[in-house]
């Protein structure tokens, strides 16, 4: 089922069973970190997903702010047992990921189809 976003961070959002898909697009910085992290949060409220699936192919890059916010999505889902999957890293942000060791709480896959299926 598609959902209605308010953000343009967040121009597509699907609930698929117990997992929101939301595709994230554009630099995600301190400047508009606190727009997608209202935006995940909302969604999660509303739906409470188990798996919370975040697109990022057309994310070319994310500064801490935005980690943070990727961070929190994930304690919200992991206090209901539930998890959140990256999907469709670019280099940069792959790369920023794994100097933090971000990539060691998260689950990383490269497709939607990959994540919805774990």
């Amino acid at each position: 089922m598609d959902l209605t976003t308010a953000s343009d961070l967040v121009p597509r959002a699907r609930a698929i069973g117990d997992a929101l898909v939301l595709a994230v697009r554009g630099e995600v910085d301190l400047h508009n970190s606190p727009e997608l992290r209202t935006e995940i949060l909302d969604l999660i409220e509303k739906h409470s997903p188990k798996r919370l699936v975040l697109n990022l192919t057309e994310v070319p890059y994310m500064d801490s702010s935005a980690f943070a916010v990727l961070v929190e999505s994930l304690r919200r889902l992991r206090a209901v047992g539930g998890k959140v999957c990256l999907v469709g890293l670019q280099p940069r942000v792959r790369g920023l990921l794994e100097i933090s060791r971000l990539q060691t709480i998260f689950t990383v896959a490269e497709s939607e189809e990959q994540a919805l299926a774990r």
